[in-house]
């Protein structure tokens, strides 16, 4: 078993924090309190209990991973079918588009910064294409 000795609460590199911190502050008190007046007979009391406190910590610990990798996955799951929407309609709009418009495009991308990524205030494309037809003919830049 690994403790550090300069912070009683990091145990094998992992920080203990909230209710978990005040329970290993009471368990260590505890140990303290057995060692001061403790025989060689309540040392394995004190390694099960030691025993017990890294084991709950260990379940907290594994429990709050198996927690975030879930919120992850559905995390990924929910871009990658995002980024297929976007290809899609980017493809869409591609044959769509007349060359002027493209032309067009290309010279805003290659002049502007590109555009911020959309947050959740503000959904779906940063721009959008006039549908062939709905532009109205004048001299262009």
């Amino acid at each position: 078993m690994f403790l550090q000795t300069e912070d009683p609460m990091r145990v094998r590199g992992v920080r203990v924090q909230g209710h978990d911190e005040m329970a290993m502050k009471l368990l260590f008190w505890e140990l303290e309190q057995h060692l001061k007046s403790s025989s060689g007979a309540s040392v394995v009391a004190i390694d099960n209990k030691i025993e017990q406190a890294m084991d709950l910590v260990k379940s907290h610990l594994m429990y709050a991973v198996r927690e975030e990798v879930e919120v992850l996955k559905e995390q990924i799951k929910e871009l990658i079918e995002r980024n297929s929407q976007l290809e899609q309609e980017n493809t869409l709009l591609k044959t769509l588009a007349s060359p002027e418009q493209m032309a067009q495009f290309q010279a805003q991308v290659q002049t502007t910064s590109p555009p911020a990524a959309p947050t959740a205030a503000t959904p779906g494309p940063a721009c959008t294409i006039a549908q062939p037809g709905s532009h109205t003919s004048g001299p262009s830049a």
